[in-house]
C-alpha cells in the first residue's frame, strides 16, 4: 500500500528533517491559496453564523462590521 510506504519514509527521517519538510509543505499550501486561519467549528456553542464570513477568493479578509456599544 502506497500510504504505508509514505508513512514509513516520513518516520525514518530525523526530527530536524521532518520539521524542514513540513515547513516546505506549509509554504506550498499557502502558495496554493491556503490560509493559517482555522476553519470554523459549526458545532461549537460559541459559533455565530451571522458573525462568520468566508475569506474572499484572494485570501484576504473582506470588510468586517465593527460593532460599537454605548457602555
Amino acid at each position: 500500500m502506497e500510504t504505508s510506504d509514505e508513512w514509513r519514509e516520513w518516520y525514518l527521517l530525523s526530527p530536524a528533517e521532518r520539521y524542514r519538510r513540513s515547513q516546505e509543505m506549509w509554504h506550498d499550501f499557502l502558495l496554493l491559496g491556503g490560509s493559517y486561519d482555522p476553519e470554523p467549528d459549526h458545532q461549537s456553542p460559541f459559533f455565530d453564523a451571522e458573525e462568520w464570513r468566508r475569506l474572499s477568493s484572494d485570501g484576504r479578509p473582506g470588510l468586517r462590521v465593527v460593532r460599537r456599544c454605548g457602555i
